[in-house]
Parts: structure tokens; sequence; C-alpha cells
């Protein structure tokens, strides 16, 4: 199971960098096409939903990598047994929260599909299509956040805390800044 979460943690933060990709390319072809006299103003659209395509497909994956930004100032002061107590709390509170947002996305991106909502730009398209990447990068997250609190409340060290280790025996103190 850990294996298989891994990999959609990691197919979704590629999913996410493939958006980025196709932002470039389609903002290369906007330029070109806006010096060849071509009809390139729907692109506009497109690169917005890809954006937030990005975003959220590629928020597990920054979640469980330790690329969130944390204020640890209070987790660095106490011992073990009460920054484990605290992990614990603020993924809990963090969990309930995207669990809110999640099913309010969801909500609204049913809505949007039952009422047959169209985006009102240039592509005129069910706007349920790019509202849906926000709803699975929300999912994705919840998984994420429930599958972290599950394994700090094992007693495991937190991925994120992982990660930051690793950095530093890599020699990379860069996240410290």
């Amino acid at each position: 199971m850990r294996r298989f979460l891994d990999r959609l943690y990691d197919g979704a933060g590629a999913l996410g960098a493939f958006c980025v990709f196709l932002i470039f390319v389609l903002m290369i072809v906007a330029g070109v096409g806006r010096q060849m006299n071509w009809h390139v103003s729907g692109l506009n659209d497109v690169v917005a939903w890809l954006c937030a395509a990005a975003a959220f497909f590629a928020m597990a994956h920054a979640f469980r990598h330790g690329d969130f930004v944390r204020v640890t100032l209070l987790l660095d002061a106490v011992g073990p047994r009460l920054r484990r107590a605290l992990d614990v709390i603020c993924l809990l509170i963090a969990s309930v929260s995207v669990a809110y947002l999640t099913y309010a996305a969801t909500s609204f991106t049913w809505e949007s599909y039952e009422f047959a909502e169209m985006a009102t730009g240039l592509v005129v398209i069910p706007i349920w299509i790019p509202q849906s990447t926000f709803v699975l990068g929300c999912w994705l997250l919840l998984l994420a956040m429930v599958d972290e609190l599950v394994g700090v409340v094992r007693g495991e060290k937190p991925s994120y805390q992982r990660a930051i280790e690793e950095r530093h025996a890599a020699g990379d103190f860069s996240s410290d800044v």
C-alpha cells in the first residue's frame, strides 16, 4: 500500500509538472502566433486552467516531500514526545480543513456538472472539466494528509521531517533560509 500511495503522489507531481510544461509550450505558441497574426487569444483560458491544475496536482507530492512552508520554531524547541503530539494536532487540524475544502470543491464542481455550466471565456467548454483538476488535487492532498496523520499516530517520523533530514545529510540547507 505504501508503494502505491508514494507512486500516486509522485504521479500527481509529475502531472503537475507536465501542466507547467504545457503552459510553457502554449505561451511560446501564443507569442509566436501573435507575431504571425494567428488567432491565439483562446490560449489564455487554457493556460489559466493549466496553472490551477499544476498547483493542485502538485500539492500532495509537495506535502509528502516537505516542500510546504512550515514554521518549526516551536517544534524544534520541544522534546520528541511533545513534538509528536503537536504534529498530530497540526495534522488533524490540517486534515479537517482540507476535508472541508475537498467537500466544497467536489460539491461546487458537481453543481457545475448538473447545471451544464459552460466556461465564459473564449474557449467554451463545460466548466466542470477544468474544475475537476481542483477536485482531484484536493482529494489527493486529503489522502496525503490522512496518510501522514495515520503514520505519525503510529509513531513514525513525519515524511516532511525525514525529507528535511535527507536534504541536510546531502548538504542541502536551502530550505532553512
